[in-house]
């Protein structure tokens, strides 16, 4: 990851542009297109990402009234006075990854983290995007390896991405960068690694969607494992993935958690010694 991110101002000169732009069906896409292109008027960055990137990339429509508007930390004060100006009661919601715009019955996500503070969005992600027609205006949609990286830890108790994850390797692994998106999952890359064994699992008759090399790689890095860690607490990374269901384990099992910025992240290519089991 470390050499990924030291070369934040490679571009790819491809940037793909989508085809079948989306159109406004409803007054809140049509205050949606009103946004957009008011951002687009004051030149602020942003990319639209959601369920009108999922539309584009894997062809899967849902009825939404959130726009998810993407954009680098730096830069979303300048996309919230954009929206004050149009009306909208805005907020930052969560100061380390999103804030909101609402008009109506129309919400606006204004996100350039993760709720993990694993995806931070940066050039990278403006230098990859693609371009469409959405609602109107024409937009940079984020790219979908950045977007499986993010969706890749939604993994909660009421809402688990990796339907997701599985429909953009399907209709996106070809063109995919692979090496850029191992890259960015970086020391969690098993978490990516348990994906492409579901999408194997789903889809039998289309696992060359995900190359080879792939697969021999992050198989290799996991029988490369020791058996155990020795580590003076275990750690527990699962509110990595959600802040609640692993709850138990930090607050009564005694697991460290890895969330916790004081403990980092752990070690994943190591598996971590289980001395406090579960007693239940």
């Amino acid at each position: 990851m470390a050499g990924l991110l030291a070369d934040k101002t490679s571009k790819r000169s491809d940037v793909g542009v989508l085809p079948n732009p989306i159109e406004c069906t409803t007054d809140v896409e049509a205050f949606f297109g009103t946004a957009l292109a008011a951002l687009r008027r004051r030149d602020v960055p942003f990319m639209v990402g959601g369920a009108y990137a999922m539309r584009e990339y894997a062809g899967i429509v849902r009825d939404t009234k959130d726009l998810d508007v993407f954009c680098s930390p730096e830069d979303t004060r300048r996309i919230l006075n954009v929206l004050d100006a149009l009306g909208c009661r805005t907020e930052m919601t969560h100061p380390t990854w999103l804030a909101k715009a609402v008009s109506g019955g129309a919400v606006l996500d204004v996100i350039f983290s993760s709720g993990n503070d694993r995806c931070r969005v940066d050039e990278i992600w403006h230098g990859h995007a693609r371009e469409a027609t959405m609602l109107g205006v024409p937009v940079k949609v984020i790219p979908p390896e950045e977007m499986i990286w993010s969706k890749a830890y939604v993994q909660d108790r009421f809402r688990f991405d990796g339907a997701d994850v599985a429909h953009l390797i399907l209709r996106q692994g070809s063109s995919l960068d692979w090496r850029r998106l191992l890259d960015r999952m970086g020391p969690d890359w098993e978490v990516l690694f348990a994906h492409l064994i579901t999408f194997h699992f789903v889809y039998p008759d289309e696992r060359a969607a995900v190359p080879a090399w792939v697969m021999r790689e992050l198989g290799g890095r996991l029988q490369g494992q020791p058996a155990e860690h020795a580590a003076p607490a275990p750690v527990c990374r699962g509110r990595m993935l959600t802040p609640h269901d692993y709850e138990i384990d930090v607050t009564e099992w005694g697991y460290q958690d890895a969330s916790d910025p004081q403990i980092g992240h752990g070690d994943s290519t190591e598996a971590h010694g289980s001395a406090h089991r579960r007693s239940g």
